[in-house]
């Protein structure tokens, strides 16, 4: 998986998180104690107690974590608004001053993406300033929360499909087009061959899929003349094959002699639908449709794959959506970023405390 360019990272994403972290901020930085010695903070994000239907949790997230720490910084219109509020009419310019110059000094310890943990484990560790350390909670939890919950759900829905490959169609059903986005890189991680998610292809080299909509075919005279408009420009795509009639839809593709590479179900009786049509495919004259592939789609979840596959379908891959994006039976992991140990020292000594 590729990284995408920092040069495209948010400019206001400091103020990506909740008021109360500058409001420490700025109460660490006037504290007298904070003044006299030098502190460092060590903090911990971990999950206490798996979600609902999850034995373990992939990780991800680690990326947009380590670009959101690298390019940590305020710019001036951030910090005009801030001055702008009522709540910090009493805080002294240098404390702005200070926020201007902050980057991140500290370390970071983390888990490989993809890395199985359970609960209680850490999936990262920061040590720095306590305020540098501080002001970085709310993204931290928020992209490792989101990430690792749908790379599990991916996982899940991967091992129980048997291998066969599993395609993440959820960017219309997903919280929002960054979550969309972050939802395929995430399924991904966890297991998925691929995504419909474009600007997940550009952006994290991951495989895109996708095949085409009903509107599609009823734009067209006839199911027939979509099919082969369809199939002239991409000689390798997948014929959508439920819009009308799917045994009829099989039917004329065999009899016209239009070869796909593949053909979507995406309603009705998946078990029955595929294995009706691969026996029709089967039974062609021309045995290349032997090699025509059957993709199964339609709010389908792990649950319904394995009842698929244990009534033996002739289903070659599953396209999930909505189940996927949101996690939809779990749909929170309630990571917590806590401190787990502080190392003081004064500032005109070399002892540290801790």
């Amino acid at each position: 998986m590729k990284y995408t360019n920092v040069s495209n990272f948010d400019k206001n994403a400091a103020l990506l998180t909740d008021f109360y972290e500058i409001t420490m901020a700025a109460g660490y930085y006037f504290s007298q104690f904070h003044k006299d010695w030098k502190t460092e903070g060590i903090f911990e994000l971990f999950v206490r107690k798996l979600p609902k239907n999850r034995s373990y949790l992939v990780t991800a997230g680690l990326q947009q974590a380590v670009e959101y720490i690298s390019n940590f910084t305020f710019n001036k219109d951030q910090i005009d608004y801030l001055k702008s509020l009522d709540v910090f009419r009493k805080v002294r310019q240098d404390f702005y001053d200070y926020l201007l110059e902050l980057e991140f000094t500290g370390d970071l310890w983390a888990v490989p993406e993809g890395t199985v943990l359970f609960p209680n484990e850490p999936i990262l560790r920061i040590e720095a300033p306590i305020i540098e350390a501080q002001l970085l909670e709310t993204y931290l939890l928020s992209t490792i929360n989101f990430q690792t919950l749908i790379a599990t759900k991916a996982s899940k829905i991967h091992n129980i499909a048997d291998n066969k490959p599993i395609i993440e169609f959820g960017s219309r059903r997903a919280h929002g087009p960054q979550a969309a986005l972050l939802a395929a890189r995430a399924s991904f991680i966890g297991g998925c061959a691929g995504t419909s998610n474009t600007l997940a292809g550009m952006q994290f080299g991951i495989p895109v899929y996708g095949t085409m909509a009903h509107s599609f075919i009823m734009s067209f005279e006839s199911e027939i003349i979509a099919f082969k408009e369809f199939q002239r420009l991409f000689p390798d795509g997948y014929l959508l094959v439920d819009t009308f009639d799917t045994l009829n839809a099989i039917k004329i593709i065999i009899e016209e002699g239009i070869l796909p590479k593949g053909v979507r179900l995406d309603s009705g009786d998946l078990l029955y639908l595929s294995k009706k049509v691969r026996e029709m495919l089967d039974a062609a004259e021309d045995t290349r449709y032997r090699n025509t592939k059957i993709m199964a789609s339609g709010d389908l979840n792990e649950s319904i794959i394995k009842e698929l596959l244990k009534d033996k379908a002739p289903i070659d891959s599953f396209a999930v959506g909505t189940e996927l994006s949101t996690s939809r039976d779990s749909p929170v992991l309630n990571g917590v970023y806590k401190m787990v140990a502080i190392q003081v020292q004064r500032k005109d000594k070399s002892d540290p405390k801790q």
